[in-house]
């Protein structure tokens, strides 16, 4: 897949030593696995954390588009999809964001739903701007790569996360979880919709 945001490693996950040139791989101590996702004909290695079906959803901290802290816990109480991208800014995830825009009429409204990458909150707001996505959040991992860790999705010496959709319920639990096994393609929809109204009509 196509992506515009090769150069984030040599911004993201790492700072400068103070006097020094030296860079901090804020990553470099996770755990890492071979995953069964693929870009192009490789398999990647994941960073991270990983979470499964059933259990408590991990907080973690993001930006949004002024680079104001949002975390999990904000939202706790509401149900909440995340869209996860890998490059917001490329053909598949437009697609992927641009569909979950449009869904959010389609939810009743104590839904949260999110999109997260780990592009800069300023290409977001660009690229929201240009495709007019103003329904979901649309939110950075840039900063800390928070979430990438906490779930695992952070794929190794890309500076991206693996293309994911998470439900979580309102009692902060973790009910469905789709992980997309070739990056360039786009999730299962239906059945991410499904799943999210099953999980509303239980409860």
């Amino acid at each position: 897949m196509k992506t515009t945001s090769f150069y984030l490693p040599l911004l993201l996950g790492s700072a400068l030593l103070a006097g020094s040139c030296h860079a901090i791989d804020l990553t470099a101590q996770l755990p890492s696995r071979l995953s069964d996702i693929r870009a192009g004909d490789q398999r990647v290695v994941l960073q991270g954390h990983p979470v499964e079906v059933g259990q408590q959803a991990p907080d973690f901290r993001v930006v949004d588009q002024q680079f104001r802290p949002v975390a999990l816990q904000d939202f706790a109480g509401k149900p909440v999809l995340i869209s996860v991208v890998p490059s917001i800014d490329t053909g598949t995830c437009s697609l992927q964001t641009r569909r979950f825009n449009q869904e959010v009429a389609n939810v009743p409204d104590e839904v949260v739903m999110l999109t997260i990458s780990t592009d800069l909150p300023f290409a977001q707001r660009r690229f929201c701007e240009q495709e007019a996505v103003d329904q979901l959040q649309v939110l950075s991992d840039a900063v800390w790569r928070d979430f990438g860790s906490n779930y695992g999705l952070l794929i190794k010496d890309m500076g991206l996360l693996a293309r994911t959709v998470i439900l979580i319920d309102a009692k902060g639990v973790i009910r469905y979880l789709q992980q997309v096994q070739t990056l360039a393609n786009e999730p299962d929809y239906d059945a991410v919709l499904a799943a999210l109204n099953t999980m509303l009509a239980e409860g």
